[in-house]
């Protein structure tokens, strides 16, 4: 909005010089999906940073060619992508957070030997990656979480030994210290688990809240478990409603946090959603997804709206009604994409498993603006 000084004028004037000057008036726009340009590298199973200079870094992930080594940049201000440093170890399904100095963690997932449990460093000044300590066990559909002391904390996943039939789903944790570049065991969650999530509270903890702990098709997990950094140790709190695992966790600004979606026991795709009160430390159940889903993305917008995008279709969940509402529709149907907040309130949404492809197809929702 334009700033404009001037001198005293009288309010009747002043109000009739506001409605002429159409300069301050913004027009209302519709929320919307539009076809962006595609990545350099067509992936699924990928990160995407949002880093502090506003560009949006993507690494890895995996297409018919195997797990990816390649890195590239996305910049908002002319909607281009460009490649930059390959990582040193090809990835796929690992995870990754901007460190307080600017830098970006990776760690471990699925390289082209198995699970890994190698991390490295990209500095966004070089575009160039370091290999940074090593973890202290390997980690597959784990989850990190940066905590307020500004260590990493990576949890539970699976570790590769085990059968197909019965994988080793792990309850170890551990803490990447930034000023050592080094890793060190914290204490186990209470229960083991891969595919759950994680959530940073504003006192400091970390959620984390279902997944499984064995077969997907009858292991799935309603418990949750509060890590508190203070103790390194992890105490178990109130259950979900439902069990389920490949769902979503957001923390809203009211400082509860919403669940929604993925994959359930008696539902493959349950639409249900459900809220977590850490004053309270109980779940209550919220309004139901219009479409169930898994593998689907959620993302706090600026308003304080949630945006569930996923399975070619997408909506949106008011804190102040607890309902969703339909906004918009994707180009695409995706599954394992990534979705990431621009400073421009825009969301880019990249990449995407759909029908046995992977694409490197890309797109911007646009909030309904105006008054």
């Amino acid at each position: 909005m334009k700033t404009h000084t001037k001198s005293f004028v009288p309010p009747a004037l002043a109000l009739a010089a506001l409605v002429l000057d159409s300069s301050l008036i913004q027009p209302a726009h519709a929320a919307s999906w539009t076809t962006n340009s595609a990545m350099t590298t067509a992936r699924s199973g990928h990160t995407a940073t949002l880093l502090p200079d506003g560009r949006v870094l993507v690494v890895g992930g995996n297409n018919s060619s195997g797990e990816l080594s390649s890195a590239e940049l996305y910049d908002p201000a002319n909607r281009t992508w460009t490649p930059t440093g390959r990582q040193p170890t090809a990835r796929n399904s690992h995870t990754a957070t901007l460190l307080a100095n600017g830098t970006v963690l990776v760690a471990a997932g699925y390289d082209n030997n198995g699970i890994c449990g190698t991390a490295a460093l990209y500095d966004p000044a070089t575009g160039k990656w370091t290999a940074t300590g090593t973890m202290t066990i390997r980690h597959y559909m784990h989850t990190m979480t940066l905590l307020a002391n500004g260590k990493v904390l990576v949890a539970g996943g699976t570790d590769g030994t085990g059968t197909a039939k019965s994988e080793n789903i792990i309850k170890s944790a551990e803490l990447y210290d930034p000023s050592a570049g080094v890793w060190t065991a914290t204490g186990s969650m209470t229960t083991p688990r891969a595919q759950h999530t994680a959530t940073l509270l504003p006192n400091g903890k970390v959620l984390v809240a279902g997944g499984y702990n064995g077969k997907i098709d009858n292991n799935l997990l309603a418990s949750a478990e509060l890590y508190d950094p203070a103790t390194g140790r992890w105490t178990v709190t109130g259950s979900l409603n439902i069990a389920r695992c490949f769902h979503t966790a957001t923390l809203l600004s009211n400082g509860k946090v919403l669940v929604a979606g993925g994959c359930g026991e008696t539902d493959h795709q349950p639409a249900s959603a459900e809220l977590f009160d850490p004053a309270t430390e109980k779940w209550t159940t919220t309004g139901a997804l219009n479409n169930g889903r898994y593998g689907h993305t959620a993302t706090l917008l600026h308003n304080g709206q949630v945006l569930i995008s996923g399975a070619g279709s997408a909506e949106l969940y008011s804190p102040a009604t607890g309902t969703w509402t339909l906004t918009g529709s994707p180009t695409a149907a995706r599954h394992f994409h990534t979705a990431t907040l621009l400073p421009s309130g825009q969301v880019l949404v990249a990449g995407v498993f759909h029908s046995g492809s992977h694409l490197s197809s890309t797109e911007l929702y646009g909030p309904a603006t105006g008054n």
